[in-house]
Formats: structure tokens, C-alpha cells, sequence
């Protein structure tokens, strides 16, 4: 095929379910003197708009059918649209079979994913699942040497400019318009597909085509380039809907890619709490976390934590942001702020700080089910999300001496807290505060000694979360030494009896919750 460098445009072809604009675009081309033709709906709001126009029907001798499911799918239209204008073997069969060229196709598709979203019975569901309209749109793509193909009506005024300055379509647009169609068929396509595979735990093939949000200011560093691309609720078992790629910026300089892995940990952590709730987040893992009765003070003593470390750190909050708390917040330099909400005090001051990012989320819900995705060399890892925690119903004393619940609350906690700080994870609390944190260690009791060391002397008394078995026995000693009240831990250890043995020696209550919580 070989492309032109500017097509005329005499004839076009409009099948729209999304009327947006259509009425205009139609006036604007009649005015340019092309010949519309068109479907049903989308011909009657031509009509209405006043604008002369043919019926499909009257173009290929046979009326719609089938409740609309048979419209455009006819040699007579698909003729005209996939016909070569440089082939003179193309234009001189269009002449023997009575076809006229069509050069610019007008379509966007039934609205499949808003039907799945609005939670449709899969009747209605099948009947969104558009036949005609992919097909027309892919083949005025192919045919991109020859003809456009518009699919979003953010585009119809560049086509109008662009045949009002060059009295036709020049090459560059009618490519770049193709790949659009492309990519809106192929997003299309992976709704359905994923759609169909709803309820498979790890389908054959997976189905992805993920809308751009945003590009970011760069990756992890500079020199590398980042962007956010988002899954949608139509994408069944793939992702979740929402999440962090949902939240609104408020306020500050773009969002670099480490801002946003730093910021979903930090929302992760603060919505798997009832209670008012504040994490401070460095490099994904917990520089403070903690609750209270109010958010200012869960924020005093998440800071508390490590006031060090919380320099430059991301704060989420599982509440509205008040007046007070923003005051506090205020005090220290932080990269990101989230929220479900600000107050219009807290706006005033945190704005006042020029870089600051102020991120806000539609609702403060625990992440749903899903599959989390990650690339390695030439493929990707793909995983159920590891949501939810266990209920302490479920939790089994293995030790002679006994919780009481005042520690099963702390150690509850503190098992949150270890279920988001990377492995090997150790995390000491006291009384609904995170003290000390042992994170990414090669080695666990490395961790236990890490995780004391960084709490500077609060870890007498404190419970400790261990986000996998204890392999040894040295581990729990080790707490021991350090004054540690009562261990968390899943269990599972060929040696759990050894390690059991050795917290009831020492008098350490020590709770198996029987999972395991990495996180890499």
C-alpha cells in the first residue's frame, strides 16, 4: 500500500454510539462538501442538525437487521473503505462493482466496560459487545494510506482544521489517528477478553491494554523515564479499579515514579485500620506509623517513630486532613501528603508549600481482590494481591503463657504494620505505635537486632511482628534480651518447636497466625 500525501475527502462514513460533538462535526464537513452516509441513531442526529444524509441501507441495498446487530457489515461499505486510492487495480474493480471510496470513517464503540461497571446482567453485558463497529474501525485503520479513521471526538476540530488548511488529510495525522484506533480496539478487545476470564485464577493468556494517566517527572532516577498507566473495572481479574493510580493531585510539582510506590505503601498500610490512622513512608517501608483518637495525635506519634527517617517522607491518612494536623505536617519537609479529604484550612497552609503534593482519594475502602503485576527480563510476574489480614479468631497461642488483650490489640498491630515493611520484616509496637522497624535484611535475626537498635530504648515492653517464621531460635532470643513482651509470627518452621520452646522460656507469649505476609 502506499500512502498518500494528502487524501481528499469526499465521502464519509459516521457510526457513533458516543454522540459527543457529532451534530457539529457533521455541519463542519457537509460545509467542506463531503457526502456523509450513515447508521440509524447516528443518522437521525445528522439529520436533526440539518445536515443531508444518506442511510447505510440505501449504500448496500439491504436494511439494518437483527436489532441493529447487522448495519455496516457489507462488501458495498467495506469495499469502499479498504480499496487502495494508488492501486489503479483497487479503483478499477470499485468502478466494475457500482462502490463508491469512502475516505474518512467516523466510529466509536458500544460502551462495554460502562455496562460492566454499572454491574449489568450478562445479557445486557454480550449485547455491548460491538461486532460492526471494531470491524470498520480496523479496516479504515489498515487503510490509513487512503483513508482516516476518527474514534474519539476530542479529534473531530483537528479534522475540520486540518481540511480547512490543507483541503484534505495529510499523512502524518492519518497514521497517527490509525494508532489511535488501534489502541481503542485493542483496549476494547481486552475488556471483553478479560471480562470472559472473570473467576479464572490465572488465565492462559492475559489481556492487557492499559490507558496512559499520566507521565511522570521520571523513575526511579533521573535519566529514566516513567509513566502511570491505569487498570479499570472492566479488566476484570487484572489490577484492581482505583487504588493510587485514582487519586487526584491537588497541589505540587509533577509525581516522580518512586513518589508514587512510596505514596500506594503508605495508603496501603493507613486503610487497613479503622482506627485514625497515620503512616509515614521512606523507600516503601514505615518510618512512623500509628493510631489514636485523632489524627493530629496519630501523626504525633507516627513521628515519633523515627523523626529521622520521616524527612522527606510520604504521610497518608486515614481521615479527613484537619486544620491541626496539617499545622503539624507543616513543620516537616515531606514529599507527599494523602488523604481522603482536606479541610479548607488544611488546604490553606499546605498550598502555601510550593513542591508539596497534595494527593486526594475518592474513599478510604480496602483494596479489592486482584492480581498485582510486576516485569522481570523479558516477561512479567503476575500474583494475587495479598489484601486483607487475619482475624485474631484465627490466631493460635502455641505458648504456655498466655496473651492478655491489651497485647493481643498491640500485637495485631504490629502484625499490620510487618505485613507492609519489607522482608525480612520485624517490627517492635507499643500500645497502637510502631517504636522500631528491622526491614530487608538478609538475615531475620538481623532484623530483631536492627529493629531494637532503631527504636532508641522504647522496645522494652513492645511486642514484635515477624512477617514470616522464625527458622531459629535466636530470633526469639534475641527479643528476649531486648525486653520484648509477646511475639507474632505465622509459623510453619520445620524447628517451630524449637523457637516456641525458647519464648516459653523465657515467659514470652507467642502467637502463630498460619500466613505468611513477604513482601519484596
Amino acid at each position: 500500500m502506499t500512502t498518500a500525501p494528502t487524501t481528499p475527502v469526499a465521502r464519509a462514513l459516521l457510526s457513533c454510539f458516543d454522540k459527543t460533538g457529532l451534530a457539529d462535526l457533521a455541519q463542519g464537513l457537509h460545509e467542506h462538501g463531503v457526502e456523509l452516509v450513515s447508521t440509524g441513531s447516528t443518522a437521525g442526529v445528522i439529520r436533526d442538525a440539518g445536515v443531508p444524509v444518506i442511510e447505510v441501507a440505501e449504500v448496500t441495498g439491504f436494511p439494518e437487521c437483527l436489532d441493529g446487530r447487522v448495519k455496516t457489515l457489507h462488501p458495498r461499505i467495506h469495499a469502499g473503505v479498504l480499496a487502495d486510492r494508488q492501486d489503479p487495480a483497487h479503483l478499477a474493480e470499485l468502478a466494475e462493482l457500482g462502490v463508491d471510496a469512502i475516505d474518512l470513517v467516523v466510529g466509536n464503540l458500544y460502551p462495554f466496560q460502562d455496562t460492566v461497571t454499572a454491574g449489568a446482567a450478562d445479557a445486557d453485558v454480550i449485547e455491548m459487545i460491538d461486532i460492526g463497529g471494531p470491524t470498520l474501525v480496523r479496516a479504515a485503520a489498515k487503510n490509513h494510506g487512503s483513508v482516516g479513521i476518527v474514534v474519539d471526538p476530542a479529534d473531530y476540530g483537528r479534522v475540520l482544521t486540518e481540511l480547512a488548511e490543507h483541503g484534505g488529510l495529510r499523512a502524518d495525522l492519518r497514521r497517527e489517528l490509525a494508532a489511535a484506533a488501534f489502541q481503542h480496539t485493542a483496549r476494547y478487545d481486552a475488556a471483553v477478553a478479560s471480562w470472559f476470564q472473570q473467576g479464572q485464577e490465572l488465565p492462559e493468556q492475559l489481556s492487557l491494554a492499559l490507558p496512559r494517566r499520566a507521565e511522570l517527572r521520571y523513575g526511579e532516577n533521573p535519566h529514566q523515564a516513567a509513566a502511570l498507566y491505569r487498570f479499570d473495572a472492566s479488566a476484570g481479574g487484572v489490577g484492581t479499579d482505583g487504588g493510587i493510580a485514582a487519586a487526584e493531585q491537588l497541589h505540587g510539582k509533577e509525581l516522580s515514579y518512586n513518589n508514587l510506590l512510596d505514596t500506594d505503601a503508605a495508603w496501603g498500610m493507613v486503610v487497613d485500620v479503622d482506627e485514625p490512622c497515620v503512616a509515614i513512608i521512606k523507600h516503601t517501608n514505615p518510618a512512623g506509623f500509628a493510631i489514636a483518637d485523632d489524627l493530629a495525635r496519630a501523626y504525633d506519634r507516627a513521628l515519633e517513630g523515627d523523626p529521622v527517617s520521616a524527612f522527606g517522607g510520604i504521610v497518608a491518612c486515614n481521615r479527613r486532613l484537619d486544620a491541626a494536623t496539617a499545622t503539624r505536617i507543616a513543620e516537616l519537609f515531606v514529599e507527599v501528603v494523602i488523604a481522603p479529604g482536606f479541610d479548607d484550612a488544611a488546604l490553606e497552609q499546605l498550598t502555601a508549600k510550593r513542591n508539596l503534593r497534595l494527593l486526594t482519594m475518592p474513599g478510604v475502602a480496602r483494596p479489592a481482590h486482584g492480581w498485582q503485576l510486576r516485569s522481570v527480563s523479558g516477561g512479567l510476574l503476575v500474583q494475587q494481591a495479598d489484601v486483607g489480614s487475619e482475624p485474631w479468631s484465627s490466631w493460635q497461642v502455641a505458648t504456655a503463657t498466655q496473651p492478655d488483650e491489651a497485647t493481643l490489640a498491640d500485637l495485631w498491630f504490629a502484625w499490620i504494620a510487618a505485613k507492609h515493611t519489607k522482608s525480612n520484616a520485624i517490627v517492635l509496637a507499643s500500645d497502637g505505635q510502631v517504636v522500631g522497624v528491622g526491614a530487608g535484611q538478609m538475615s531475620r535475626v538481623d532484623s530483631v537486632r536492627l529493629s531494637v537498635e532503631r527504636s532508641e530504648d522504647r522496645h522494652v515492653g513492645a511486642v514484635l511482628a515477624s512477617d514470616a517464621f522464625f527458622p531459629f531460635r535466636d530470633g526469639p532470643d534475641a527479643a528476649a534480651a531486648a525486653g520484648i513482651r509477646a511475639i507474632v509470627q505465622p509459623g510453619g518452621s520445620v524447628r517451630d518447636d524449637e523457637v516456641v520452646a525458647a519464648a516459653d522460656e523465657h515467659g514470652i507469649p507467642m502467637v502463630l497466625t498460619g500466613r505468611r505476609h513477604f513482601r519484596h
